[in-house]
């Protein structure tokens, strides 16, 4: 199943999260745009499993974000173990109100506020076969452009980019 619809009024959102986890979410993707990392959000890994933040570093690294904002949260799902085949680096995210200490060692630890995220603790460099990275990319970049590609007819149905995609790419105008 798609995250992203053509005929919402956003479809980089899809209502999934709740708005402490897109909370935790937004202050890691801040830190992130800091360490010059490329994001995104609630990727479907080849494996079925959908992660909630993937990111790729400017050196070629993919981090995988497992969000959890409470301890109940972090108990019922045990699938985290899982994100490890798809990454470099495996990272739990949380916010100041859930117990640091529930989060195991051989993940990194991430803290967020909704302004800023932290780096409470690096993850440990599990590298990925060459085949499973050109797969990880492949699908990052194509999920990528695909969103790219939804967020501007969703702007353009919105009336948010001026002249027409349409127009423009036919020649019929001229952008700016």
């Amino acid at each position: 199943m798609t995250i992203l619809s053509i005929h919402g009024d956003n479809p980089l959102i899809d209502g999934r999260q709740s708005n402490r986890a897109m909370m935790v979410r937004r202050g890691v993707q801040r830190l992130f745009a800091e360490l010059r990392h490329s994001v995104l959000p609630e990727l479907t890994l080849a494996s079925g499993r959908r992660a909630d933040l993937i990111s790729l570093s400017a050196k070629g690294e993919i981090w995988i974000v497992e969000i959890k904002t409470s301890i109940e949260d972090f108990r019922i799902d045990r699938k985290w173990p899982e994100y490890r085949q798809h990454c470099d680096r495996l990272f739990f995210a949380t916010h100041a109100g859930v117990p640091l200490d529930i989060f195991p060692e051989e993940c990194g630890l991430l803290l967020s506020d909704g302004y800023d995220g932290h780096l409470v603790r690096e993850a440990p460099e599990h590298k990925l076969p060459p085949a499973t990275r050109k797969s990880v990319l492949q699908l990052f970049a194509r999920t990528a452009a695909q969103r790219l590609m939804l967020a501007e007819w969703a702007a353009e149905r919105n009336g948010e980019l001026g002249d027409s995609i349409g127009d423009i790419l036919s020649g019929g105008r001229h952008g700016g």
